[in-house]
């Protein structure tokens, strides 16, 4: 593989509506927000985005309602060069939502509202064969129905393609389906979720993840990526595993920096490199995500992500 590999995201598409205050409401409470704004979102927009920036050649499977919001989804895809041959609109119902709220301390919270995403059923994936086995890598998320997520599952492993799934949420997929996963992506809290982790206490360092991350091979997915915040993250697979450590950075934002992460190390594994390179890579996109506001926005080009990783374009480390 090269740069420009083929990744065929599909996932949700929702437009953000994010405000942003000086903290989180209690209970009951109401406070002033001090700004707002209206950008793209969904896990399969932000991915596709950040796998687009990141080099790779993006082709987005969707679906956006018939109302004002998804000619706004649509421009800004079209705007930042991604295909839109795979998004499809559905009448009467509404584009996917996410109301986003974001503190000063750089923590969000996210209520989402699947709308058109979850019209992308089992047998609208049944014609995407041709164009998922195009792909160098397919890339999934876990804000579609369980069944689309498995019907995928299903045609890539027939496929032959590499298949990653980002589980979040941490919906109830079957453990046959995620076997396949290569990587499983999932967070601390949606590994704890699916049995990885379980006993390791909030708070520990990377290297205490590193052993859990490595027994979930084989036994959850063929190979495992952890995210773990500021912390940084850990991978295992059959040749190996790797803590990533973060960088220090003053967060802002922290909207969508997991997704980010997603696209960046999605891209880069279709290229050829391997998990922890591509781990590597992968941290320093999202570290540079978290200092600026928005999700997509906020997602830095190849160029400035590389060097962040100290990483010239073949890989190699910078001098």
């Amino acid at each position: 593989m090269a740069r420009g590999a083929r990744v065929v995201v599909v996932g949700s598409l929702n437009v953000d509506a994010t405000s942003y205050v000086e903290r989180f409401p209690a209970p009951g409470e109401t406070v002033t927000s001090r700004a707002f704004r209206t950008a793209l979102g969904g896990k399969g927009a932000n991915q596709a985005v950040a796998a687009h920036l990141a080099g790779a050649e993006v082709d987005l499977v969707a679906r956006l309602g018939d109302d004002a919001n998804a000619a706004l989804a649509l421009g800004v895809l079209e705007r930042l060069g991604l295909a839109t041959a795979g998004i499809g609109q559905v009448a009467d119902a509404p584009t996917g939502v996410a109301q986003i709220t974001v503190a000063d301390s750089g923590e969000n919270t996210v209520i989402v509202t699947g709308g058109a995403n979850l019209a992308l059923d089992p047998e609208s994936l049944d014609t995407e064969r041709e164009r998922l086995a195009s792909a160098a890598l397919v890339l999934s998320q876990g804000e579609l129905p369980i069944a689309t997520i498995e019907r995928l599952v299903e045609h890539c492993a027939a496929l032959g393609v590499r298949l990653v799934v980002n589980l979040a949420p941490p919906v109830a997929v079957s453990a046959a389906a995620l076997a396949v996963c290569d990587p499983l992506v999932v967070n601390e809290h949606e590994a704890r979720a699916i049995g990885i982790g379980a006993e390791v206490a909030a708070g520990a360092p990377l290297d205490e993840w590193r052993p859990h991350a490595a027994s979930a091979v084989g036994r959850v997915a063929r190979s495992v990526v952890v995210t773990l915040g500021a912390a940084g993250a850990v991978g295992a697979s059959p040749e190996g595993d790797w803590a990533e450590p973060a960088p220090e950075v003053v967060a802002v934002d922290t909207t969508g920096a997991g997704d980010c992460f997603t696209g960046t190390l999605a891209a880069f594994l279709a290229e050829g490199r391997g998990l922890a390179e591509s781990m590597r890579i992968a941290v320093a996109a999202g570290a540079l995500a978290v200092q600026a506001r928005g999700t997509v926005d906020s997602y830095a080009p190849r160029a400035t992500v590389l060097a962040a990783a100290a990483l010239d374009d073949e890989g190699a480390p910078l001098a």
